[in-house]
C-alpha cells in the first residue's frame, strides 16, 4: 500500500477525493498524514474525523518549516505528497526527495505561476473570454506550476459563465482527475 501525505491550506477537497478512492478500493493507498500551514484549515477537522494524523506546520509553531515537513514525511514513510490547495512554495530539498503531485484549476501552461490559484485563475479565464478551461494534475518541482503534466481534463465554458459556476464545474472535474492521475501513477501500463 502506497503512503501519501496531503498538504493543504484550506478545505482540501482533493484530500476528500483521495480518501474516498482509498475506501472504495479504487486506489491502494493510505493517507498517512495531513499537514496544513493554516491553524483554521477545514482539512485538519476532516483528517481528525477520519482518524488521520494531522499537523499544523508554520512559523508560529516551528522555526524551520521545511525541515519539520521533511521530518514528518520521513517519519510517516510517505512515498507521495499531494498538494490539495497548499499555498506555500515547496522547498527544493522536499521537491528533490519526494514524489509530489499538484492539482491546478486550469489547463497549464496557461494561467499558471505566482498568484494563479483558486478564484484568481477562474477570474482570468473568464476575463480573457476563453472557450475552454479545465484541470491539470502535474508533478511538482521547485517552480510554480512547472512540473511534468500527468493528465489534463477540459470543460467548455458557457457564454454566461461566472467565476462561481466555473469554480463549481472545475471542482467536480478535479475530483475525478485526481483519482485518475494517481491510478495512472501507481498502476503504470505494462
Amino acid at each position: 500500500m502506497t503512503k501519501i501525505a496531503v498538504l493543504a491550506s484550506h478545505n482540501g477537497s482533493g484530500f476528500e477525493a483521495l480518501y474516498s478512492a482509498s475506501k472504495t478500493d479504487k486506489l491502494n493507498i493510505q493517507i498517512a498524514l495531513v499537514i496544513s500551514n493554516n491553524t483554521n484549515a477545514e482539512v485538519l477537522k476532516k483528517a481528525t474525523k477520519y482518524n488521520i494524523d494531522n499537523f499544523i506546520v508554520n512559523k508560529q509553531f516551528c522555526d524551520d518549516v521545511d525541515s519539520k515537513i521533511e521530518q514528518l514525511l520521513e517519519e510517516y514513510k510517505c512515498e507521495y505528497i499531494f498538494l490539495s490547495g497548499y499555498m506555500k512554495k515547496i522547498s527544493p530539498s522536499i521537491a528533490n526527495k519526494f514524489k509530489i503531485v499538484n492539482s491546478h484549476p486550469a489547463l497549464l501552461p496557461k494561467y499558471g505561476g505566482v498568484g494563479m490559484y483558486g478564484r484568481y485563475v477562474h477570474e482570468a479565464v473568464i476575463q480573457n473570454k476563453e472557450k475552454i478551461s479545465g484541470v491539470t494534475i502535474h508533478e511538482v518541482n521547485e517552480n510554480y506550476d512547472d512540473g511534468k503534466i500527468i493528465l489534463q481534463k477540459s470543460i467548455s465554458l458557457q457564454e454566461d459563465e461566472t467565476v462561481n459556476s466555473l469554480e463549481s464545474k472545475i471542482k467536480k472535474v478535479e475530483q475525478k482527475a485526481i483519482v485518475e492521475a494517481f491510478i495512472k501513477l501507481l498502476q503504470p501500463s505494462e
